[in-house]
């Protein structure tokens, strides 16, 4: 039987949000090896993530990547690193350093500035103890992962060098011959900029080296890794800059009005050429197949209708459209780049939220894909369905990372709503008293709901597991506040604190006698 098709119960925590004590005030990939002896103990045998993929210059949000297959330098553990170890690890640090990394792991929020900053510094220290001091079994290991990605790192760590020697800036605003990749430019850019390409080449072999090992330990203790496929890249992209034929340039992808806001969103991010997709068999699209097979036994797919029908946003400020127009087209689209991610081997689920046609569900169940089912979403004429009925091919959750917490939408609701909802049986035995603000009986009869959702696969963001209120990412906004929640504990209090026992305990007990 496939992983979504057993009966299990996992969590939604973006790995960023993690803290340990050697961590650097980011969740860091040893951390998951770390975490899962946590997860096995609560019976959440599913840990799924955000995209970890590079995140856009300046940018917070891991759905904007700088790549379609370069992971996040920020997930790297330099404590877990031999070349900084061998400069004398932390000790190395200097005084203003030592502050700043001080600052970073007690700060609520994740202080991305301050950690990118620290990080990217002392892995340039550590690439030169490499070079000077590397065994040559690691060399040769190197050289090897040099080999074996080469179909993107290549344009990758050129495309990084690159903005480096050009101050950051965008690809766009490069001399022709860079922007427009001349034949010649691009060898003496390359030759020029070998030494910076080397290095980039380093740290993503450093970062898959760190995910694969901690994967492995994770599968150690029966907790499978869910990765986070984002739809698209950002327009400044290793991808765009490289494959510049297969997206176009004069519209930017968004969706129409919904939920989240009625004149609908424009995420600037640049529309696939579908055609020319089509025309190579989707061939980039069964490359990060592969590559997401490598890293992760079930695999997210954001924003699923845009495979099935892109909504592209003009940049003339003429009028949106869909490609492909006709749904008997979008249809056979969105079900071959499905075919593509199947046939690499990792298991897939599908995010069908928002604005979503009825004929892509359809779709999806024909193709045996699992899509979601939200608890404060699934309802017909203000009449909740009841989790026992739903799809047992399905996702249950109470919410995603753009939602709110259940205990902030609990308290929102209207007194017909929370009427509606306590109509389901889970929740029909809720005292009014109980019922009428969010607290410990409202947080387990929702969990006893889902638990018990005839879904095979169920998802609960981690703040759902303990009734906290805060979140992940406010749609529509820019700001601080998103993409940096911090865990309020670290994984060795976990294992300590009285009320992370007692939920511990709980969580596992749902488990057990909802046979997940």
């Amino acid at each position: 039987m496939t992983l979504h098709m057993r009966r299990s119960a996992g969590v939604l925590l973006p790995l960023s949000s993690v803290r340990s004590e050697t961590s650097w005030g980011v969740g860091e990939f040893p951390d998951i090896g770390a975490l899962a002896p946590w997860l096995q103990e609560a019976r959440l045998s599913v840990w799924m993530m955000l995209p970890l993929l590079e995140a856009g210059i300046g940018q917070d949000s891991p759905y904007s990547a700088l790549s379609a297959f370069a992971l996040d330098p920020l997930y790297i553990s330099l404590d877990q690193l031999p070349d900084f170890q061998a400069l004398g690890g932390e000790a190395a640090l200097d005084p203003d350093e030592r502050a700043a990394l001080q600052h970073a792991r007690t700060s609520p929020s994740i202080d991305y500035p301050t950690i990118r900053r620290l990080k990217s510094r002392w892995l340039r220290h550590a690439f030169e103890r490499f070079k000077s001091s590397a065994s040559q079994e690691r060399v040769d290991e190197l050289s090897r992962f040099r080999e074996e990605e080469s179909g993107w790192l290549q344009d990758y760590s050129l495309f990084r060098a690159l903005k480096e020697d050009q101050a950051q800036a965008g690809w766009m605003s490069w001399d022709p011959p860079l922007r427009d990749r001349d034949p010649e430019a691009l060898a003496a850019a390359g030759a020029r900029c070998e030494e910076s390409r080397a290095f980039f080449e380093y740290v993503q072999w450093v970062a898959f080296r760190q995910l694969a090992f901690a994967r492995d330990r994770a599968l150690g203790f029966g907790v499978h890794i869910a990765g986070d496929l984002p739809f698209m890249v950002a327009e400044d992209s290793a991808d765009v800059w490289s494959r510049r034929d297969i997206f176009r340039l004069d519209a930017t992808v968004g969706v129409p009005p919904d939920a989240y806001s009625d004149e609908g969103q424009d995420w600037g991010l640049p529309v696939y050429r579908w055609d020319v997709l089509a025309d190579r068999g989707y061939d980039w699209l069964r490359e990060r197949a592969r590559q997401s097979a490598r890293h992760y036994d079930l695999l997210r797919i954001d924003h699923i209708v845009g495979f099935y029908r892109t909504y592209a946003r003009p940049r003339d400020g003429s009028e949106p459209f869909f490609i492909p127009a006709e749904e008997a087209e979008q249809r056979a689209q969105g079900e071959a780049v499905l075919e593509a991610f199947t046939e690499a081997g990792v298991e897939v689920v599908a995010e069908d939220l928002g604005t979503v046609p009825p004929f892509v569900r359809d779709s999806l169940a024909a193709v045996e894909v699992p899509g979601y089912r939200v608890l404060r979403w699934e309802s017909d004429d203000g009449v909740f369905r009841d989790p026992a009925g739903w799809p047992e091919r399905s996702l249950a959750t109470t919410g995603t990372h753009d939602t709110s917490s259940a205990a902030v939408w609990w308290d929102s609701l209207e007194e017909h709503e929370r009427k509606a909802i306590r109509a389901l049986p889970a929740l029909g035995s809720l005292r009014d008293e109980d019922a009428a603000r969010f607290g410990p009986a409202v947080r387990d009869a929702i969990l006893e709901a889902v638990y018990g959702s005839r879904s095979a696969l169920l998802i609960l963001p981690v703040q759902d597991l303990f009734g906290a209120t805060e979140r992940i990412n406010l749609p529509g906004t820019v700001g601080p506040h998103n993409w940096s929640y911090r865990l309020p504990w670290s994984i060795s209090q976990l294992v300590a604190d009285p009320f992370i026992r007692e939920r511990t305990r709980a969580l596992a007990d749902l488990a057990e006698r909802h046979g997940r």
